[in-house]
């Protein structure tokens, strides 16, 4: 086959068409537990991020709640995979081989964002979140019932595989997955301007996207590296419960989803899917869902 522009326009088809079908075949779950913000420039700032909107009993005037300015703030950045196409395959008309490697680069596409949040999610235990503390830490600045300021923790050391207690029901969720460009795939395939036809006789086709992933409200979010039982289970959702506002109010956090690794499959589904323990009712049926996701171990 000559590789005239039809040709060539013919290829892109097919590669585009194999990495569409590769994105396809995988299901996200990020959006369970992070929130999509549309990023404009370079970097998004989140100086907002700290304060829940509560009601109150409107008595004399309204009183209004200043926000707390944080220097917080997530710069977007670039991520591409790349894959060449050698010119005798194109010639041979044998480049349909190759379309199981575009249907991966669509599925590695389709993962990335997972990979980004969960990745990050991960790390909580040593990457600083809008106050400046760790995401998960034993020192975030929290309030009594009388309004005083305390050190509030959101976590529970230990040495083992990490496990996360989320409240994903509000409308910023514990993570934030940040867009500035969503995933294209682009070729450089023109034999007269491209200097890898040129030089290597090879056709290029690429995915892109500027993006990136950062913390929301680490009160909607509890880490434990501890042993998953229901000791520490239920530990973890007596401290969320109990966090308060400035003003000395619950938050009213109430976790719904429990995120963890391979490794703590088995365990978390002891905890919150067996109906009885012991011939006893397990006071944790269903109490949350169980997310499973490979990026945590």
């Amino acid at each position: 086959m000559n590789i005239t522009p039809n040709a060539l326009r013919a290829l892109y088809t097919a590669v585009n068409s194999a990495f569409n079908k590769g994105r396809q075949t995988y299901q996200s779950t990020w959006e369970r537990v992070a929130t999509q913000v549309n990023s404009t420039t370079a970097q998004e700032n989140y100086e907002w991020l700290g304060e829940f909107t509560r009601l109150r009993k409107w008595i004399g005037d309204r009183q209004i709640n200043r926000m707390k300015v944080y220097d917080y703030s997530i710069k977007n950045e670039k991520f591409e995979g790349t894959e060449g196409i050698p010119a005798d395959r194109i010639e041979d008309d044998n480049y349909g081989v190759l379309m199981p490697k575009f249907q991966d680069m669509g599925y590695a596409a389709a993962t990335h964002p997972d990979e980004l949040v969960y990745g990050l999610m991960a790390l909580g235990f040593s990457t600083p979140c809008y106050d400046g503390q760790y995401f998960f830490d034993t020192d975030h600045l929290g309030y009594d019932k009388d309004g005083n300021e305390i050190s509030v923790s959101n976590m529970q050391a230990g040495a083992g595989n990490a496990w996360f207690l989320l409240d994903t029901r509000r409308p910023l969720k514990p993570m934030i997955l940040q867009k500035r460009r969503d995933y294209r795939l682009q070729a450089k395939t023109d034999a007269g301007t491209s200097d890898r036809v040129f030089m290597a006789d090879e056709y290029l086709y690429g995915v892109d996207a500027r993006l990136n992933a950062g913390f929301g409200f680490w009160q909607q979010a509890f880490g434990s590296k501890a042993d998953l039982t229901d000791a520490n289970f239920d530990a973890a959702m007596a401290a969320m419960g109990a966090f308060k506002s400035d003003k000395g109010r619950p938050l009213g956090i109430m976790p719904d989803l429990l995120v963890v690794g391979p490794s703590n499959r088995s365990a978390a589904k002891k905890v919150v899917e067996v109906l009885q323990k012991e011939g006893s009712d397990n006071h944790n049926y269903k109490a949350v869902e169980v997310l499973v996701v490979p990026w945590l171990d």
